[in-house]
């Protein structure tokens, strides 16, 4: 059995967990570096949205800075979780505290984005990105980026056409999950032995991660769906979608 050596570093026992944050100072400098050149560019006068902005680079600091980064490395659960706060959470509020932007194609970009999702969580890509820091970054990196780029294009697409690519989105994760959940074995080796310290089987611990990949991923992208549904309804002639 290989020995993996994650970014975020051996699996924590839950003894350990609480003392786990990621001192990388690269990562903390970039993700100060970026907070603070926004903060520049919106001094200068530039467009866009604080809040958003703000509670996104938050996620990313929880992602990859707390405790979750080193419970990512026991638990390919906590490792679904960690890409569902990249995918669902931290990418639409980057899409929408950007300034808008001339439309994206929706369908190019959300059949980019779900390559993505697939392609890092099939095994053999996964277990690369565990072993090795290059792949990490490139695996999280492109998620969190296909994921802002197909929420930026829904921001500019058409309600009902943005709920369309929402939905199937929704379809293409969830049956990513679904095959994750009803897997009849371990597929992810380098979470074969970690999970027993949490109480769990790697199979269990994989069940889990398909069902977060299945449900609460699913209901971001159905409220969102529906919100917009919603106002294409009580305004039929509006054009693309104002957020």
């Amino acid at each position: 059995m290989p020995i993996w050596n994650p970014y975020c570093g051996p699996a924590p026992t839950p003894a350990e967990l609480a003392a786990r944050w990621n001192p990388d100072p690269v990562l903390i400098g970039l993700l100060a570096l970026a907070a603070a050149g926004w903060a520049a560019y919106r001094r200068r006068g530039g467009a866009g949205r604080d809040l958003p902005a703000a509670a996104a680079f938050t996620v990313l600091a929880v992602a990859f800075v707390s405790p979750l980064c080193a419970l990512s490395s026991a638990l390919f659960s906590a490792r679904v979780a960690h890409h569902a706060l990249l995918i669902v959470v931290a990418a639409p509020l980057f899409a929408f505290a950007a300034p808008r932007a001339r439309p994206l194609p929706l369908a190019a970009v959300a059949a980019a984005h779900v390559v993505a999702v697939w392609l890092w969580h099939a095994p053999g890509p996964y277990t690369w990105a565990l072993s090795n820091d290059a792949a990490y970054w490139l695996m999280q990196v492109s998620l969190l980026g296909s994921a802002a780029a197909f929420w930026a294009a829904v921001r500019t697409a058409g309600p009902l056409a943005a709920a369309g690519a929402l939905l199937a989105v929704m379809m293409a994760t969830g049956l990513l999950g679904a095959l994750i959940t009803f897997a009849a074995q371990p597929l992810y080796a380098p979470h074969l032995l970690s999970p027993a310290a949490w109480g769990l089987t790697p199979l269990s611990d994989q069940q889990l991660a398909g069902l977060i990949m299945w449900a609460p991923m699913a209901l971001a992208y159905l409220a969102a769906a529906l919100a917009l549904v919603g106002r294409s309804l009580s305004a039929p002639d509006a054009g693309p979608a104002r957020a």
